[in-house]
């Protein structure tokens, strides 16, 4: 019976062993973002003690089939922390030679960045080196902040830039109303575009309601001293439903399944936002309406011919792309029937030919957050993914929830700009863009 339970027991050990292991050849992925070092110190002692637990018991055992599980859980224990320890090493060091990397290089690659932060030291730090365009302000970075905290810190990281001779920061966040109000608090809740679109029949004062609640809207955000808000969504909403899917949600946060609707309200909405100085950002092209999967955790494909696409969802984002001088967020979805292999947010086919091709536009595109699954998980990851996004017309790369992806991402725009393979004409053209459209607006005055 004991020979039994002591059997079972190192069975048990060594699937955890394989646990560990697995989490190991994971570290430093967006995965373990949200818990940090806590998660590499688990990792470290976990595997440890469960070398010395083998240890221990092989020394009791020595002989039998007990012996060799022991030396097999002990084995992969010991992959599990070797792993980790070069994972956390690699890191390191890749952070430590992009801080110390030609500061000209690290500045004009930097423009083409917005980035989210978990460490204010750390933010503060690479905007000192002059090695982003812009910072992505989540509710975890305002928890229990007032508004006028708010604004001294994000004034503080202005007054770099401004010492430094450097058009202001893009001071980015989520402030869609609903259930993706990243401000609030400190600012107040607001409902969505589409409750508004609901209880107003009238076409006349809908459109009314829409520009007081997007003047309303601005005005706290300014206040905070943001200049740019990733709103609106302009998806369609075709009503589909996923219990699974838990941050995406478009059909809880699409204006309407009527194109022609959601283009006067956007257009409306975005002009209440600019006349505080806020700029907006249409979202998420190719349209996630249509989508069942959650492209955070997922791939996902818009299975819908183009001429279908080109009628229905594509609408919105075709007439406000060019009239609003809004900004316009790519997004991770695929469209088989132009590119079955990339993402959109790094396809050449939707960025270079369809949308700067065919469409003809020449405002600024930025990536949703590059940290998603979609995005990680395609082929060649996140380095490849980059550089093909900025060679084929993304002006803005975005990384929010995983802030130290930047490293590993700049590090790749490094080597490939270094080898050639980072197109210069392409990024010269879209820093006439970011420019030209005065993209970095000046700091909102406090009010």
């Amino acid at each position: 019976m004991a020979q039994k339970l002591n059997l079972a027991l190192v069975v048990v050990r060594l699937s955890f062993a394989f646990v560990l292991l697995n989490c190991a050849l994971q570290w430093r992925s967006p995965l373990f973002v949200t818990f940090g070092m806590q998660a590499l110190t688990a990792l470290i002692l976990l595997s440890l003690g469960l070398i010395a637990i083998e240890v221990a018991v092989w020394r009791r055992m020595r002989t039998g089939l007990l012996s060799v599980l022991c030396i097999a859980t002990g084995l992969v224990a010991f992959a599990s922390l070797g792993t980790t320890v070069a994972r956390e090493g690699q890191f390191l060091t890749i952070r430590q030679q992009v801080l110390e990397a030609d500061p000209v290089q690290l500045e004009r690659l930097g423009r083409h960045f917005i980035i989210g932060y978990r460490d204010p030291a750390e933010i503060r730090r690479l905007i000192e080196r002059r090695a982003i365009a812009g910072v992505f302000v989540a509710a975890h970075n305002v928890w229990r902040k007032s508004a006028e905290q708010i604004r001294s810190e994000i004034d503080a990281l202005q007054a770099i830039r401004q010492q430094q001779g450097l058009p202001p920061l893009l001071m980015v966040t989520d402030q869609e109303g609903g259930g993706v109000s990243r401000m609030s608090p400190p600012l107040h809740y607001f409902r969505t575009l589409a409750d508004i679109v609901k209880h107003n029949r009238d076409e006349d004062v809908m459109l009314a309601a829409v520009r007081a609640f997007a003047t309303d809207k601005g005005q706290g955000l300014a206040k905070l001293g943001f200049n740019l808000n990733f709103s609106p969504v302009v998806d369609l909403n075709h009503g589909i439903w996923n219990r699974y899917d838990l941050y995406t949600r478009i059909s809880e946060r699409a204006i309407s399944p009527d194109p022609r609707i959601i283009t006067i309200v956007a257009r409306e909405y975005c002009a209440g936002l600019r006349e505080t100085g806020v700029r907006c950002t249409l979202k998420h092209f190719p349209g996630l309406g249509r989508v069942f999967e959650d492209t955070h955790i997922q791939n996902a494909n818009v299975n819908v011919p183009v001429e279908t696409l080109s009628q229905t969802d594509w609408v919105p984002f075709r007439e406000l792309m060019h009239q609003s001088g809004a900004l316009t967020m790519i997004g991770h979805a695929r469209i088989p029937e132009i590119d079955p292999k990339r993402p959109a947010s790094s396809s050449p086919a939707v960025i270079a030919d369809l949308l700067r091709g065919q469409w003809k536009h020449n405002g600024i595109l930025v990536t949703d957050d590059l940290t998603m699954k979609a995005a990680v998980g395609a082929e060649g990851g996140l380095s490849v993914a980059s550089v093909t996004a900025l060679n084929s017309g993304i002006d803005l790369i975005l990384l929010a929830f995983d802030p130290d992806q930047y490293y590993v991402v700049m590090q790749a725009l490094m080597q490939a700009e270094e080898k050639g393979a980072l197109r210069r004409d392409m990024l010269e053209i879209s820093d006439r863009r970011l420019s030209g459209a005065a993209i970095t607006a000046a700091v909102p005055e406090a009010r």
